[in-house]
């Protein structure tokens, strides 16, 4: 009756899978049977079934979610494989988050904090006084991967009526910024024309959370950091570190925190450094 088709335990079989995962292919909408008996309910699949059951299989081995799975097996070919690749980039930066997370964690349960700081590089440099669009708000940390990229890049727009940027654009913590606390925070991007950026700050009128305003000459201590430190509470460590070398030389903290990010974020690869982490001091 069905010749050319194979039942689930041969085709099982032949991909090296179990019926089990086969019933679960098919509930998931990833691998449907070529024929169902409508009488005996029994499962029939072709033979070139064999290569797309293979590659589900090994698809979530990669912890791929399901819906991900999905559009890179329908795609297929180089676009399938494309997709493959944008997914494991995605994974290999969470990857390296969240061992930056380990090592932060292991500083801390292990009472060896001073190891941890040490690995950071701490140097000092003089900015001069700047003119900076801002952007400011009450933020929590896990809302900062989203607001601060968007506010940057609308500060960034807004620069180029304003003589264009200046320098590399810098986010201020008025103060703490954690689960629990909610800032302020204060996007900058310094540029060129003072005379344009305060009339733009003005069509913006008070309202708006955006303004202009002149940020003085500052000595600041930072440490640089890879993107995958970025993520919070790794970066807590950065921040720390700088804190420790600062009262170690006898220095007193003069202003706010900041974070410095001087590279293409989305260019960048977990471990290219991306951003200052910094205190002014004097």
């Amino acid at each position: 009756m069905h010749q050319d088709l194979l039942t689930i335990g041969a085709f099982a079989a032949r991909a090296r899978l179990s019926p089990k995962a086969l019933r679960l292919y098919d509930r998931l909408g990833l691998l449907a049977p070529a024929h169902v008996d409508e009488v005996s309910g029994y499962r029939y699949y072709r033979a070139d079934q064999v290569e797309r059951a293979r590659t589900v299989a090994l698809l979530r081995r990669l912890d791929m979610p399901l819906a991900r799975i999905a559009e890179v097996v329908e795609a297929g070919g180089a676009v399938g494989a494309a997709r493959l690749d944008a997914y494991w980039a995605e994974a290999e930066t969470r990857f390296a988050s969240q061992r930056t997370l380990a090592e932060y964690l292991r500083g801390r349960l292990s009472g060896r904090s001073s190891e941890m700081y040490g690995k950071f590089v701490v140097e000092t440099v003089d900015v001069p006084e700047r003119v900076v669009l801002t952007e400011r708000r009450h933020t929590l940390a896990d809302e900062l991967p989203v607001w601060i990229p968007a506010s940057l890049g609308r500060l960034e727009e807004r620069a180029r009526e304003c003589g264009g940027t200046a320098g590399a654009p810098f986010v201020v913590y008025y103060a703490e910024v954690s689960m629990e606390s909610d800032g302020p925070a204060e996007s900058c991007v310094p540029v060129a024309d003072e005379e344009a950026a305060r009339s733009w700050a003005e069509r913006c009128g008070r309202g708006s959370g955006v303004g202009v305003r002149v940020e003085p000459a500052r000595r600041l201590a930072y440490t640089r950091i890879a993107k995958a430190q970025v993520a919070h509470p790794q970066i807590v460590a950065a921040f720390e570190a700088v804190e420790v070398w600062v009262r170690e030389r006898g220095l007193v903290v003069d202003g706010p925190c900041r974070e410095v990010y001087f590279a293409d974020w989305d260019a960048a690869g977990p471990e290219d450094a991306v951003c200052d982490v910094a205190f002014p001091v004097t």
